[in-house]
């Protein structure tokens, strides 16, 4: 198995294969070159310099190391070309299996325009808006005027909250869509954004799907994703504290409605929003793995990898819809290396000191480690912490505990920030939606949240990358002794 992608999936993945006896291939480019995804995998190989255009997103470079090494598989994990209708097709035409759905299922649920299509076909209902991209802003306004403000435009590939903006009003509609086509075509090759209805307040809950070849598809209950800044999921829970079984039932056959009718096979992920009178409207399909799938792994005992795994290999999935229970709560916390106090600032360099959490209820999936520097040109995610209790209290406390425990020296994390969350009033009594942590973020104690352009965040990042280069020559320069003190010196005003 090759395992296209870097970082903790990575990882996770190769840890999954060597479970069941898959041996496996890793690939990198400069900037990984002492990664943990190559430290632990059986091979690894070179694909090219730091940038993802000319690493991570070279599939013709990444079958070319599937040839060489004999791999007959590859896992794309998530981002980079796991959403890739032509690399999946790529794969079948070498005879390398693609560990995820069918190129024309991802074709039809992949792109958020066609996912709507399905969707209306499907008779899923969504939030009003485009059925298609939008060809140009005098398209944008008259959707725009149809439906009323306020308005979101999206990207139609890709996900993670880019090439998405909210527009409140007619005169800024323009700006706005240049801003998201431009952002699209810079993140995911394509500018094609559209347009729907803002729905103001809602939940963000999301249901996770299995499929097999076979024609059997069960879903594995929801996760809770309204916790989020600037689109960008920061926490996920499952189960939902608001959803119960007849609500569940309801979402997951539709999802499961959806998956069938588009062929989908493997691992999948129907996005959905749910307003406060229960009513839920389509949003979009990952055809991927989640960032998120832990917590549903907590809750239901079930290992996701394993499953598609087996679901590659042409098994059967080993499990009915009734054979799904949840157990327990479960929440996910992604630490990031970026400074709460400072914009959000991205905060790359060198990993001085690490003490990772544990004891009962905690898990991480993590892929740094002490001495590990950290680099600036991709997702700054260093791990996903993960708290699971018998109640939703019991997994918050826990969670708590653990990021008491959590030290990582050297740069900034988002750490103290998902502190002030889990302690919040509002996030204990489950009162959250998709603008909770915006209104947080904006009470006079909060860390400053500014709308910085992202040129000034990778100048900023840059210059603050340079200064630690110098920094960490200068001590290299030193005598051992020295080395030391000056370490300890500098970990003392950290730490």
């Amino acid at each position: 198995m090759l395992i296209a992608n870097r970082g903790e999936i990575a990882l996770r993945v190769i840890r999954a294969c060597r479970e069941v006896g898959v041996a496996t291939v890793a690939v990198y480019s400069d900037a990984d070159r002492g990664a943990l995804h190559v430290l632990h995998a059986d091979e690894a190989y070179r694909l090219g310099p730091a940038p993802a255009a000319e690493s991570y997103l070279r599939g013709d470079l990444i079958l070319d190391v599937a040839r060489r090494t004999g791999a007959d598989a590859i896992h794309p994990g998530y981002g980079f070309l796991s959403e890739n209708a032509e690399f999946a097709e790529a794969c079948a035409a070498a005879g390398v299996t693609f560990i995820g759905p069918p190129a024309s299922a991802m074709r039809v649920l992949g792109s958020k325009t066609r996912a709507r299509q399905a969707a209306d076909a499907a008779g899923m209902p969504r939030v009003p808006g485009s059925v298609t991209g939008l060809a140009d802003v005098a398209e944008a306004v008259r959707v725009a005027a149809g439906i009323g403000y306020p308005v979101m435009l999206k990207a139609a590939a890709g996900g993670g909250g880019k090439g998405m903006r909210a527009v409140s009003r007619a005169e800024d509609l323009a700006a706005a869509f240049t801003a998201a086509s431009s952002e699209a075509e810079r993140s995911f090759g394509s500018g094609e954004v559209y347009l729907e209805k803002l729905v103001e307040r809602p939940r963000h809950i999301e249901i996770q799907l299995m499929a097999d070849e076979h024609g059997s598809c069960v879903y594995l209950g929801e996760r809770e994703c309204s916790v989020q800044r600037r689109h960008q999921k920061v926490i996920e829970e499952a189960p939902s504290a608001v959803v119960g079984e007849d609500l569940r039932q309801r979402m997951g056959e539709a999802a499961v409605r959806l998956a069938l009718s588009a062929g989908y096979v493997n691992a999948g992920t129907v996005e959905f929003l749910v307003d406060d009178k229960e009513n839920f409207y389509f949003l979009e399909m990952n055809t991927r793995l989640q960032v998120e799938h832990p917590v549903t792994e907590m809750v239901t005992g079930l290992d996701l990898v394993h499953l598609q795994l087996r679901v590659a290999m042409g098994e059967p999935l080993p499990l009915t819809q009734k054979d799904v229970r949840l157990r327990g709560h479960a929440i996910e916390c992604r630490i990031y290396a970026e400074d709460p106090e400072n914009h959000f600032f991205p905060s790359p360099g060198l990993i001085t000191r690490l003490i990772q959490p544990s004891g009962p209820g905690i898990r991480e999936d993590c892929a740094v480690y002490e001495g590990w520097n950290v680099p600036l040109d991709y997702d700054p995610m260093l791990s996903k912490l993960v708290a699971f209790g018998e109640t939703r209290e019991q997994a918050i406390d826990r969670m708590l505990r653990a990021l008491d425990e959590y030290v990582i020296g050297g740069i900034k994390t988002n750490i103290g920030l998902f502190r002030r969350i889990l302690m919040d009033e509002d996030f204990r009594a489950a009162r959250i939606d998709t603008g909770y942590l915006e209104r947080l973020l904006a009470e006079p104690d909060a860390p400053v949240e500014e709308d910085v352009p992202e040129d000034v965040v990778a100048l900023a990042a840059a210059l603050f990358a340079a200064s630690a280069r110098r920094e960490t020559a200068a001590v290299a320069d030193l005598s051992e002794e020295s080395r030391w003190a000056v370490a300890g010196r500098r970990e003392g005003l950290r730490l």
